[in-house]
């Protein structure tokens, strides 16, 4: 019996080993489909043989092949239309012990309502290129040079006085670190708590926050320290509980907890300060949004409270555009050195033009003008976010609104249609070219899924990637999701 066939393209279907392992006949064919389909053989929308050429081609019986591609549509790997024959869907459904289909991120989806992504479409690219033509003009002949690792000194002096007046961050353009977007902060500062000796930081872990971004985890223990995880609720993470987790540093966002959206409580922001004081930690503190607010008077930066045991951490992703890869740090006197030196070892220094254009920007006002523009045009998404939701799913709570750039959808225990909960949504989103995650994909692989500290089952959302010609029918994609359509 021959164990491949072909149709305009190679393809191998290997039954024998199957068949060696005790599969029958139909069933080994529909594992080597099923295998093919959730790897790179089948691409979605390949157009299958006819169950007679496969069955000859394979030297079976037609009613086995046939069985078999019903079989396989029923779990949502294939497609079967009258008239135009089998495909491969157009990503296949988990179900049961069946191996996720892999996802190429991008490709598939037309509606990305993922979070941490701004709208690129919002750069301002003519004030862009003015600051740069005038920064270039004015610019000292040793700007191009190789200069301080901790930055051009236009910058520094302009993010300065720009972080203190909008944000209340008590700092100097001697204390900022410029990093090649906030990645780059975050490892040096990792590396550099993890490098001190075992009377300080160094061997501790580091704390975070029990859901967050896996790649931030992943930045953090690369550079040396474990990471252990605090709980999050309604008041945003447990700071409380630092003192028995044996970190000698945590990571908080405390103006807007990512993913949850929580606003860290004023007692718990004091705790995790007073905790740093007591024990000789370090508190970082992700600002990643912090100009993004709508329903509430701006909170002001954390850092304020202690600037020699908070290191403020910001950057332009969110406000312009992460392409430019500009981030920064304001440290503690007793950090700065140190970092310096990492700085300098890693990369010698960020790029120079991106610096000189951006100080310009803030000093023209275009960087202010910038962001009102941009919060203007997340909260006029944000509120079509509420609308549809309110009208296409009621029983959805949709929390973490009122600042940011994507939002919690906490799901009741059974939705219209009897549709299931998050993972299955978001598998089912995919298919339908809609990108959107499930919260329990940014939990800390310490936090037990169905432990005390879980949080319930939710959607998160971000409502600033797609272009305005996307969102609204991404929206409508949304509503037919969660409305059982």
């Amino acid at each position: 019996m021959n164990s491949w066939a072909t149709w305009g393209q190679d393809l191998h279907l290997d039954l024998s080993e199957r068949r060696a392992r005790g599969l029958g006949l139909r069933a080994a064919l529909e594992d080597a489909l099923r295998e093919a389909a959730a790897g790179a053989s089948l691409a979605p929308g390949t157009r299958l043989p006819s169950s007679r050429v496969l069955a000859a081609d394979l030297g079976i019986a037609r009613n086995t092949v046939a069985e078999a591609y019903a079989q396989l549509a029923a779990e949502g790997w294939l497609t079967s239309r009258q008239g135009s024959g089998t495909t491969v869907a157009d990503r296949a459904v988990r179900r049961g012990g069946s191996a996720p289909a892999p996802r190429s991120p991008d490709a598939a989806l037309r509606y990305d309502l993922r979070a941490g992504r701004p709208d690129l479409d919002l750069f301002p690219h003519a004030e862009w290129l003015a600051a740069t033509r005038r920064a270039l003009a004015s610019a000292p002949r040793d700007a191009l040079g190789y200069s301080d690792p901790r930055g051009r000194i236009e910058l520094r002096q302009a993010l300065a006085d720009y972080l203190g007046r909008v944000r209340g961050v008590r700092t100097d353009p001697e204390r900022l670190l410029l990093t090649s977007g906030y990645a780059q902060g975050l490892s040096l500062l990792s590396a550099e708590l993890h490098a001190r000796d075992g009377s300080a930081r160094g061997g501790r872990p580091l704390a975070v926050e029990a859901y967050g971004l896996a790649p931030h985890r992943a930045v953090i223990t690369a550079a040396g320290p474990a990471t252990v995880p605090l709980p999050v609720d309604e008041d945003g993470a447990r700071t409380d509980l630092l003192a028995r987790s044996g970190a000698g540093a945590v990571l908080l966002t405390p103006a807007h907890q990512f993913p949850t959206g929580a606003l860290l409580h004023p007692a718990r922001r004091a705790a995790a300060v007073d905790w740093a004081r007591e024990t000789g930690g370090l508190v970082i503190e992700d600002d990643y949004d912090g100009e993004f607010r709508y329903d509430r008077q701006a909170v002001g930066a954390m850092q304020a409270l202690d600037p020699e045991r908070v290191v403020y951490a910001g950057s332009a992703s969110k406000s312009l555009a992460p392409g430019l890869r500009l981030g920064w740090l304001a440290l503690p006197v007793a950090l700065v050195e140190p970092m310096r030196a990492r700085k300098a070892a890693a990369d010698g220094q960020s790029g120079v033009l991106e610096q000189l254009a951006l100080a310009e920007l803030i000093r023209s006002g275009g960087y202010d003008r910038q962001v009102r523009r941009a919060r203007l045009h997340y909260r006029r998404r944000r509120d079509r976010v509420a609308a549809l939701l309110a009208e296409r799913a009621p029983e959805v709570r949709v929390t973490g609104i009122s600042a940011g750039l994507h939002a919690v959808l906490r799901l009741p225990d059974g939705l219209p249609g009897g549709l299931p909960a998050e993972e299955v949504l978001v598998e089912r989103a995919y298919r339908r070219g809609l990108g959107l995650e499930a919260l329990d994909s940014f939990r800390h692989p310490l936090t037990a899924p169905d432990g005390p500290d879980a949080l319930p089952p939710s959607l998160v959302i971000g409502f600033g990637t797609p272009p305005d010609r996307a969102f609204g029918r991404g929206l409508e994609v949304l509503g037919g999701l969660l409305g059982g359509e």
